[in-house]
This record gives C-alpha cells, sequence and structure tokens, in this order.
C-alpha cells in the first residue's frame, strides 16, 4: 500500500496544477500518507515560488524593454532631396527584353582594362523592352534602352524581365528611360511562398507563429533600428532594446509561454548583454569605420561624414541574435526532454547530459557562422588573390577584418551563453521533481 506506481512524463512545469501534487496519496494511512502530503505542499510551494520569480523577471525585462522603446523611438526619417540622392525623382518599371543588338562604341573609363588603359572601343549593346508601365503614365510601348555588356555577358537575354529607371526630363526634354536591373520580384516570391509553406507543413502552427514573429522582427528593424541609428541614438542601447522585443515575440509566440521558453529567453538576453559589451569593445579596439565599402562611405558622406562604426556596432549585435536564440532554445529543449525521459535525474546530471548536447550543437553553430560569412566575402578573395595581395594584409584589411569581429564577438557569445542556459534550465526542471518519489 505504501509503494508508489512508476513515474510517467512530468508536464511542462509552467503548466503544472498546483493542486495535482497533494491529493494522489490522500488514502494512504499512516506515515506514508503524512509523509507524501507534506513533501506534495512542499513542491507545490517551491513550483509556485519558481513561477513567481520567473514572472517578476519577465515582466521587468518587457517594463524596462517599453521604456527603452519609448526614450529611443527616432523622428521619422525625411529622405535626402537633390544630387544627394540618386533616386530622387525617379520612377520605376517592368518591361521584357524583346530583342537584343550589339554595335561598337566609344570606350569610357567605365571600359577600363585590367592594365589601366581605356580601349578605344567596346562592344555595345542594345535591347528592345515591351514594357509594363504599372502605375505610370505616358509610357512608350516599346523601348530602346543600353544595357552594359557585363551584364549581357552574365546572362540577360531575350525573355528575360528587367527594371528600368525613368529620370524626369530637363528643360521641356522627354523623360529618359534606363537600364536599372533584372526584375526579381516573380522568383523571389515564389522563393519566399515556397519557404512560408514548407515551414508551416512541418512545423503547423509553430511554424505560422515562427513567420508571424519574423515579420515582426522586420517590421521592428525597419521602423525602430534604421531611423535611431539615422537620428544618432547610441547603437548599443538601439540594439539591446530592439532584439529584446523581437525575442520576446518570437520566443513566446512560436513556443509558447513556458518555464522552457521563459529560460531560452533570459539565457538569450545574457549572451546579447555579453556580445554588445565585446562588440562595443572589438569595434573600438580594431577602429572599424567602414568607409572600405562603397555603400557604407556614401552613407558617411550623408549622415556623420566620420565612418559608419556605430552601424557595424548594432550590426553585430542584431547578428548575433538569431543564432543565440537557436542554441538558448535547443538547450533549454534539451534538459526538458532529459527530463521528461528521466524525472529521477539531478540537476548535476541533466546539465552533463545537455552540455553533451550543447557542445556538438555549439561547434555546428559556430561553423555555420564563419561559413556563411566566408560565402559572402568570397567575391573580395577572389579579387585580393587575383591582386597577389599577402594573406595577413588582407585578413587585417577592413571589409575582412568587419567580418571577422562579426564571426568572433558572435562566437563567444554562443560559448558564454551555453553553459549557462543549460544550467538554469537544470535547476528549474529538476526542482520540479515530486519529491514523494524519492
Amino acid at each position: 500500500m505504501g509503494r508508489h506506481g512508476p513515474p510517467g512524463p512530468d508536464p511542462d512545469p509552467w503548466d503544472i496544477d498546483p493542486h495535482a501534487h497533494a491529493e494522489p496519496h490522500g488514502r494512504h494511512h499512516g506515515h506514508a500518507h503524512g509523509h507524501s502530503h507534506g513533501e506534495g505542499r512542499s513542491e507545490v510551494l517551491l513550483t509556485g515560488r519558481i513561477r513567481a520569480v520567473l514572472a517578476v523577471l519577465v515582466g521587468l525585462v518587457i517594463v524596462v524593454t517599453g521604456l527603452g522603446v519609448v526614450v529611443l523611438w527616432p523622428p521619422a526619417v525625411q529622405p535626402v532631396a537633390g544630387v544627394g540622392n540618386p533616386y530622387d525623382s525617379v520612377e520605376f518599371l517592368t518591361g521584357e527584353i524583346e530583342s537584343l543588338s550589339r554595335s561598337t562604341c566609344e570606350g569610357t573609363s567605365s571600359d577600363r582594362l585590367p592594365d589601366g588603359s581605356i580601349p578605344a572601343t567596346v562592344v555595345c549593346v542594345t535591347a528592345r523592352v515591351s514594357t509594363s508601365p504599372g502605375d505610370l503614365t505616358g509610357v512608350p510601348a516599346e523601348l530602346e534602352v543600353a544595357v552594359p555588356a557585363s551584364v549581357e555577358r552574365a546572362g540577360v537575354g531575350v525573355g528575360d524581365r528587367i527594371r528600368l529607371a525613368r529620370y524626369p526630363g530637363i528643360d521641356g526634354e522627354p523623360p529618359v528611360y534606363a537600364w536599372s536591373d533584372v526584375a526579381r520580384e516573380r522568383p523571389l516570391g515564389l522563393l519566399v511562398i515556397g519557404f512560408a509553406v514548407l515551414v508551416i507543413l512541418v512545423a503547423r502552427l509553430r511554424g505560422v507563429a515562427a513567420l508571424v514573429g519574423l515579420g515582426v522582427a522586420l517590421v521592428a528593424i525597419d521602423r525602430f533600428v534604421v531611423p535611431a541609428l539615422l537620428a544618432g541614438r547610441d547603437p548599443v542601447p538601439v540594439a539591446l532594446v530592439a532584439s529584446t522585443a523581437i525575442m520576446i515575440v518570437l520566443l513566446y509566440t512560436a513556443h509558447g509561454v513556458t518555464v522552457k521558453t521563459t529560460t531560452a529567453l533570459l539565457g538569450t538576453l545574457v549572451g546579447l548583454l555579453a556580445t554588445a559589451g565585446l562588440a562595443r569593445w572589438a569595434t573600438a579596439a580594431t577602429q572599424l569605420t567602414g568607409l572600405q565599402d562603397e555603400q557604407s562611405g556614401r552613407l558617411s558622406q550623408l549622415t556623420t561624414n566620420s565612418g559608419v562604426a556605430d552601424v557595424i556596432l548594432c550590426g553585430v549585435i542584431i547578428a548575433g541574435l538569431g543564432v543565440l536564440n537557436d542554441v538558448t532554445i535547443s538547450q533549454a529543449s534539451a534538459v526538458w526532454e532529459l527530463h521528461a525521459a528521466a524525472p529521477e535525474m539531478s540537476a548535476r546530471r541533466l546539465f552533463t547530459g545537455a552540455m553533451r548536447i550543447g557542445r556538438d550543437h555549439l561547434a555546428s553553430v559556430v561553423y555555420t557562422i564563419a561559413f556563411v560569412y566566408a560565402g559572402a566575402s568570397l567575391p573580395m578573395l577572389m579579387l585580393e588573390r587575383i591582386y597577389g595581395r599577402p594573406i595577413t594584409d588582407m585578413l587585417l584589411s577592413g571589409g575582412v577584418a568587419e567580418e571577422l569581429v562579426r564571426t568572433l564577438v558572435t562566437s563567444t557569445g554562443l560559448v558564454l551563453t551555453v553553459p549557462l542556459t543549460t544550467a538554469v534550465a537544470a535547476l528549474l526542471a529538476a526542482n520540479n521533481l515530486d519529491r514523494a518519489r524519492q
């Protein structure tokens, strides 16, 4: 009568019914009744305290994040008018190439050869394009536009859809139409739709929630982070506030309001703080200015004219957000799965078992980060090899150094976050054991 049956897996600790532990042994007699009732009450109180502490912590995070958004909220961005904005008064339309013709033209500085000389003549490509003006008026049904020879050699041909730019006429002259880019809305749209459908089919409701959270993240970056940086806000608070708000929405929307999710959130926040501190030091110590990149240099001219180090710093912090979230939710899930399979495991054994998983995951994530940045840098690496530049000089150059800082800072934040998240998850999972079974 005093022995208990084999225990089943515990439910998620966030959803524990505080009355579930006091009832099962109510019909036992003597010492067994008193022992199990006392242990059940202790477990209820412990679970209640854990939930209260976590609720207070999350509440404080939400309040501080909300205040940060209010304090850092930027003014509306006003587009630069005139020569500072190459898109000022420019309109765009879509067309389809009907035919291509080639002719001989005089060489210009844009046709400069590897030895620095400008060829006397080059091949010029002209495309006859049928237009799809959209909302624009007064667009001819067909146009002839010059296509960069390098673009034509890269594979643009008859039947391809392209984007055209219409520049306003000057002094009564008609508008000028010019090549802008390849029209990619259809294949990109299909890619986005296919990705979303697969995510929903595999992850179901959680996939829907993840996609909604991703949309929220994109809006936060577009409406808060970018305008705040343009307004001169400190990049570290901007990145931390935005990242925290994004993580709160993403984690609880995709994974539900549970102790496991809260553990992942707190681990992610600690990792973000560590990443932010290291990123501030690293970008200052390596004096990353961003002026090596053409777009960053142009951004510097239109804003501070002194480099875009703040943008780089904010980008390093936000770049680590996805992988931090990945490892923290994975580690929290690993701990709870181990706990469900063996509820009698102690916090130490849960930590040890989950860290075995975490080490493998951490190694693969670090590889992933390095390969992503290496892949993005391939054109630059190839160009530097053609120039015959020594590998050490190349690694210390501004463009490569920026990628190295981003990789090393993000990876360091991961290394610090994995054991911390695992330890907290193990303690929380172990403290939700039924003491009556021990």
